[in-house]
């Protein structure tokens, strides 16, 4: 006997899945997909929410460092008395001693309320007492040559190409903390950062070649970066200008501090 089989005939005893496990079979397929796609999207969202906060941190963190570090020394009333060398510092720090209570019990309270400031490099340097900025001077920088003040302002505070030295009687400009781009702030020195604190009749300390020169702030002010007169000004008097950028972390504008040197 011979079978003969249709041209695309189905088998009668072909597996035939129901409808439902079909059903079922696609939507599990879908799901699964869904499921990688959210998977991905919200990899990448976390991503770039933790890249936006690296970047933010990276670049406020050395403000918020120093506001933080000013305001607790604020609270505890700490200060700041600048030493122009070691010896000068073991000196004043055995006086300090000699002045803090005494007795187990003051000396477990006792917080370091009295820090001595030594300059950097007593051939050029800024101590700040109110701030405790401290920190070595780079002379003769191009302020504008940018590529080269910005590799100054990694070191600490520039001197701007000539302007006066300390004890010369003329014009001194000092800048620091500047940046090519906002997320670059973090990369360059900190010390101007709390120069805006600074009010009327506040130290400066300048050292220069072992000597050291102290002025008293006047006044400052805050200009848009165009206003480069400030940079050129003539004096008939020793006169110190400090800038930074303003406000903290950014910048958009100059923050300027104009100090003049005290009688010997």
């Amino acid at each position: 006997m011979v079978v003969r089989f249709r041209l695309g005939a189905p088998m009668k005893n072909a597996t035939k899945l129901p409808r439902g496990r079909i059903i079922a079979h696609k939507l599990h397929r879908l799901k699964s997909s869904e499921y990688l796609r959210i998977v991905i999207f919200r990899t990448i969202g976390n991503f770039l929410l933790l890249s936006s906060i690296f970047i933010i941190a990276k670049t406020f963190y050395k403000p918020v460092r120093e506001e933080i570090k000013y305001f607790i020394d604020r609270k505890t009333q700490k200060k700041y008395i600048v030493g122009g060398t070691q010896n000068s510092k073991y000196r004043i720090q055995k006086e300090i001693e000699e002045q803090r209570p005494k007795g187990l019990l003051a000396k477990a309270l006792n917080f370091k309320q009295t820090e001595i400031l030594i300059p950097e490099d007593p051939n050029f340097s800024i101590v700040i007492p109110k701030i405790g900025a401290n920190a070595k001077i780079l002379a003769n920088v191009d302020a504008a040559n940018e590529t080269a003040y910005l590799e100054a302002l990694k070191q600490g505070v520039a001197h701007a190409l000539g302007t006066a030295y300390p004890g010369e009687g003329g014009h001194i400009f000092l800048f620091a903390h500047s940046t090519d781009y906002f997320w670059n702030v973090g990369s360059y020195n900190a010390v101007f950062y709390l120069l805006y604190k600074l009010e009327k009749n506040d130290e400066v300390d300048i050292f220069y070649k072992g000597q050291r020169y102290v002025y008293k702030v006047i006044n400052k002010k805050i200009i848009d970066p165009s206003q480069v007169e400030f940079l050129t000004r003539k004096t008939n008097k020793e006169f110190l200008t400090l800038q930074t950028c303003w406000p903290p972390g950014t910048t958009l504008k100059r923050l300027l501090v104009f100090a003049t040197r005290l009688a010997e």
